[in-house]
């Protein structure tokens, strides 16, 4: 005899509600505290959990989270286009965020070191770890100069971390390359 383990199908009840408040992505329900504490998705800050715009594109992709304006309930499309009026480069970041998190890192933001996310080896957490890599995703089209790359660099060894670039190309693969300092 085969017993089958009874799964609760997750209902739009269950989902984890989070508004877009101006230009920021937030949630105050028990839900997204759980999610926060047990899988570190958002920041905790002012007794709400603020979601960057990858982490909301995830979560929604994921049918973890509805993100709502107003009364209206967007879909993932919907999420991107918004964010995309305050990102133009959005999509590229979503592709590698969602890339990484399937790949069992962790990625936080990274604007207080000039870069677009943090990268957190597996098993390795804020705040008990340092993040091993500051990320910068762009895309294949995107230009990048001696002086742009020359300032990644920087800031990635002055924060004591490997700068890792994401290449994303048209059809959404990615290429990573990893720079490091090395003394002869």
């Amino acid at each position: 005899m085969v017993v089958k383990k009874a799964t609760k199908k997750k209902t739009p009840q269950d989902l984890i509600k989070a508004v877009f408040s101006g230009d920021s992505i937030v949630s105050s329900s028990k839900s997204a505290l759980d999610l926060y504490s047990s899988r570190l998705f958002g920041e905790y800050i002012g007794k709400k959990i603020h979601y960057s715009f990858v982490e909301a594109l995830y979560l929604t992709e994921k049918k973890k989270i509805s993100v709502y304006r107003g009364a209206k309930k967007l879909t993932f499309n919907e999420v991107l286009e918004k964010c995309k009026t305050f990102d133009k480069k959005i999509q590229t970041k979503y592709f590698v965020y969602r890339d990484l998190k399937e790949k069992g890192y962790l990625l936080k933001t990274a604007l207080k070191f000039g870069a677009d996310f943090r990268v957190y080896d597996k098993g390795d957490k804020p705040g008990k770890d340092h993040a091993k890599w500051i990320l910068y995703p762009v895309s294949e089209s995107q230009e990048m100069t001696w002086h742009d790359f020359s300032a990644k660099n920087r800031v990635a060894h002055s924060t004591k971390k490997n700068l890792l670039i994401a290449v994303v190309d048209s059809e959404g693969s990615i290429t990573y390359y990893e720079v490091g300092w090395i003394r002869p």
